[in-house]
């Protein structure tokens, strides 16, 4: 049965760790192991402690199995909308815990009056993913065309995807 409780800075190792290692062999991330930084993960934890946005970590039998983040964009009038980062680390996907995070969050943003949009980007290439995000209510917004480079030298499509959060009282 998979726990979710707020990231701490604590955590910020594994995480990187965590996101270093799907980097390097899923393909589906932008960024590149080397890219990546500890300071980041620290920086994420601390912004979204105070309660605007969600950084949520998931255990198995307290193992880290997934991790997520809900981010509020900083303007006001902008605010209302996060951008969703989702990770389920290595050894551990396909398993449904990429839905159980998703869940978490979106259940999360439902709760409070600030969120009201939730948006991510995703691959074009990365089926599996998009097909979880359709299935929890996510539509595509947009396409950003050949805006990542992949390793092989050709390129893929980012697609924009957004949920409008249903607050339910």
């Amino acid at each position: 049965m998979l726990t979710f409780r707020d990231a701490t800075v604590a955590d910020a190792p594994a995480l990187y760790e965590a996101e270093r290692a799907t980097a390097g062999i899923t393909g589906h991330l932008v960024s590149e192991p080397d890219e990546l930084s500890l300071a980041s993960f620290v920086d994420r934890i601390n912004e979204l402690s105070d309660g605007r946005g969600k950084y949520l970590v998931a255990e198995k039998s307290g193992i880290l199995v997934g991790h997520a983040s809900l981010c509020p964009m900083l303007l006001r009038n902008t605010a209302h909308v996060v951008k969703l980062d989702i990770c389920v680390h290595p050894g551990h996907t396909s398993q449904g815990h990429g839905r159980a995070i998703l869940s978490a969050l979106v259940e999360w943003a439902r709760g409070r009056p600030g969120p009201l949009k939730i948006e991510l980007l995703v691959r074009s290439v990365n089926e599996h993913a998009i097909a979880l995000y359709r299935s929890a209510g996510f539509a595509e917004e947009g396409r950003l065309r050949k805006r990542v480079r992949l390793a092989d030298g050709s390129f893929c499509d980012d697609l924009c995807m957004a949920l409008f959060v249903d607050h339910r009282s």
